[in-house]
């Protein structure tokens, strides 16, 4: 697709079919208009006003970040030993030491339960399990026509972009079909809102051969030469649009050509300090070509600071993809320990340098920060020496948004493969982010295709120990 096009131009050289193209560059596949027609429908108190969900693919190993039991057997207890937090009487795993020095600023879930046998991370999205078909994810009955929409949808729908040429919810997750393979789903899936609500897919926009006057989006990486070709665009339809556009393809061509979102993915506009501090300084040796996704925290930060209400980033080790074929993800169904070492010092970078950024520039309060994968990991160990599927049971970690924090919720059994203090359905955790983020998810509801309203998240509630 390209936006300046042939044929039937207008006395600037700006076509008709180029301005019309303008209005269909996919957000998410959907048209870039349609993603800002949400209208603010709540007026709730926020606490927060934005929130960034780090997705874990594959399954994380709750017994190995954040649930050790050093006293189990062998088979179970695996090869790492926990460390001592910042908070007293809080243990995690010896290969997350900065994540540790941030425990007062996190609340560890240790009893996260509500999960299937299904790689699939519609749940952590949408706060809901069942779905339709997808590949190798059978359907699961009970989800309305149209499907469940996403959290960041949902803000979409109720709130409106915050910033003006700032999508509400903008997706950084990988989307080459190997990554959005093992994702199974989009994080931010409009569902049954429609196409209006749906995430701004950022690489999807990165990787189209799309042009503006010469500057490519195919690699933003030249973000300079698109900054120019956006004002230079700018500046000659403003003269021959300004009459009779659609408000919401003005607001469209808004985020097309506004500098801000594009500002908020140019890295290189960061200051050396804050790109060391998330490892961007460097590369790293370990990992295949030296890289690594480490970038994603920073630009949800900076995403998030520029307007976004809901930003969502998938990481693991680089490249993302199916293991099988040699990439990356959290599926650890063999050489468990190993996997571990090699992507769990890349979180603990990453995710302590997003904390600890939020926290100095007075944002953290009001971006609440959210990590999970679809379940947790098999306690014992298998001949592979990897863990398979848990349903179970599995972990988390949540920070800042007005939530209490310093904390551990939950315990598991004595080998870690159910739930023995206070159970947590995932769906409690969405009750609670909504609430931080301004809507009441017991008297909320949201019509699907056919006009039946749903409450956003069932029956569940908020979770005293995080709001009291």
């Amino acid at each position: 697709m390209h936006i300046p096009g042939p044929k039937s131009r207008f006395c600037d050289g700006i076509s008709r079919r180029s301005w019309m193209q303008i209005g269909s560059l996919g957000l998410g596949g959907v048209t870039l208009p349609q993603i800002l027609q949400g209208k603010s429908q709540s007026s709730h108190s926020a606490k927060a006003k934005s929130i960034i969900m780090v997705l874990l693919p594959g399954g994380p190993s709750h017994l190995d970040m954040y649930d050790l039991k050093p006293h189990a057997p062998a088979e179970i207890r695996g090869e790492f030993q926990p460390i001592a937090t910042s908070v007293p009487g809080i243990d995690i795993c010896e290969l997350l030491p900065r994540l540790a020095a941030n425990a007062d600023k996190l609340t560890f879930l240790r009893s996260l339960t509500g999960f299937r046998n299904d790689h699939n991370t519609h749940w952590c999205s949408t706060g809901w399990e069942s779905h339709p078909p997808m590949p190798s994810s059978p359907i699961v009955p009970g989800f309305p026509p149209g499907d469940w929409p996403s959290l960041g949808a949902v803000l979409s729908k109720q709130f409106g972009p915050k910033v003006s040429g700032v999508p509400a919810c903008v997706d950084l997750a990988p989307v080459d079909p190997d990554a959005r393979f093992i994702m199974r789903t989009d994080p931010g899936q409009p569902g049954y809102l429609g196409a209006a609500h749906a995430g701004f897919q950022a690489q999807a926009v990165e990787r189209r051969n799309i042009t503006l006057n010469g500057a490519s989006l195919d690699r933003l990486s030249d973000r300079r030469a698109l900054l120019t070709s956006f004002d230079q665009f700018r500046r000659k339809v403003d003269s021959n649009f300004s009459d009779g556009m659609n408000e919401f393809h003005r607001q469209a061509f808004e985020v097309l050509t506004a500098p801000r979102l594009a500002h908020a993915l140019d890295l290189s506009r960061e200051d050396g300090s804050t790109r060391a501090r998330y490892g961007l300084d460097r590369k790293h040796s370990n990992e295949r070509e030296g890289k690594t996704l480490l970038d994603q925290f920073l630009l949800a930060r900076r995403v998030i600071e520029a307007g976004a209400r809901c930003v969502t980033l998938a990481f693991s080790r680089w490249p993302f993809g199916r293991m099988l074929q040699g990439d990356y993800n959290w599926d650890w169904h063999k050489d468990n320990f190993n996997e571990a070492r090699g992507a769990l010092p890349l979180f603990d970078l990453g995710l302590s340098a997003l904390i600890e950024d939020l926290s100095e520039r007075g944002m953290l309060d009001e971006v609440a920060v959210v990590v999970w994968g679809e379940f947790g990991r098999t306690p014992k160990i298998n001949a592979n020496a990897g863990r398979d599927h848990w349903p179970n049971v599995a972990g988390g970690l949540l920070a800042g948004g007005g939530m209490n924090v310093g904390q551990v919720i939950g315990s598991t059994t004595r080998w870690g493969e159910d739930p023995l203090s206070r159970p947590v359905h995932f769906r409690e955790v969405f009750a609670t982010l909504y609430r931080q983020l301004g809507i009441n998810a017991a008297t909320t509801q949201l019509t699907d295709l056919t006009g039946r309203p749903h409450y956003i998240i069932g029956d569940h509630q908020p979770m005293p120990e995080l709001i009291g």
